[in-house]
């Protein structure tokens, strides 16, 4: 196989202006009445001569850039409000799906990526992923054991204590089995 081209840092003449000029462009781009060419007809006689064609890949990267940061901005807004409503709440899951949507995310714009995928390594990949999955039903059978034996031990306990008063050892029953009901169906 032929050697793949590794993805470089993008620079074009527009990121080589001077900075207040860069600046001026990011201004005029703002200003939806302002055309590509109009930009770039203002650049040359400024002395930089920058084409239409790179104004607009300027624009591109700069818009797909700003979309990237506001959408991250309102992930981490959503996260602080989760986190002022309930602040004793186990955040690992929020920031788990916030991973999770930012590569999802990633895979849905990677086509050339996926496609340069050599195919073993796409398997070991969802090999890794289906391995994470079980580790996880795993785990969360495990603590509804340990939880169901926890329960039972406490149900013992406490009948040993109230033996002989039947109403309290209904009652008990009865709200040892919600409390059970409540931990092993809270996701």
């Amino acid at each position: 196989m032929g050697r793949q081209r590794r993805k470089t840092r993008i620079s074009s003449k527009v990121d080589e202006l001077p900075e207040e000029v860069r600046q001026e462009v990011d201004v005029m781009l703002a200003d939806t009445s302002n055309t590509y060419q109009h930009i770039s007809d203002h650049l040359k006689k400024q002395g930089h001569d920058v084409s239409k064609s790179a104004i607009g890949r300027y624009a591109m990267r700069s818009n797909s850039a700003m979309q990237r940061l506001l959408e991250a901005q309102a992930q981490t807004q959503r996260l602080v409000q989760a986190v002022q409503q309930d602040p004793d709440a186990d955040y690992t899951e929020a920031g788990m799906r916030m991973l999770m949507d930012g590569l999802i995310n990633k895979m849905a714009t990677a086509e050339e990526e996926f496609d340069a995928l050599p195919l073993d390594k796409a398997g070991r990949l969802l090999a890794s992923l289906s391995r994470t999955k079980v580790y996880k039903d795993r785990v969360r059978q495990d603590m509804q054991k340990k939880a169901e034996l926890a329960f039972r031990e406490l149900e013992a306990d406490m009948m040993k204590v109230i033996r002989g008063d039947e109403e309290s050892a209904r009652q008990l029953k009865e709200i040892l089995k919600r409390a059970k009901e409540r931990m092993l169906n809270d996701d």
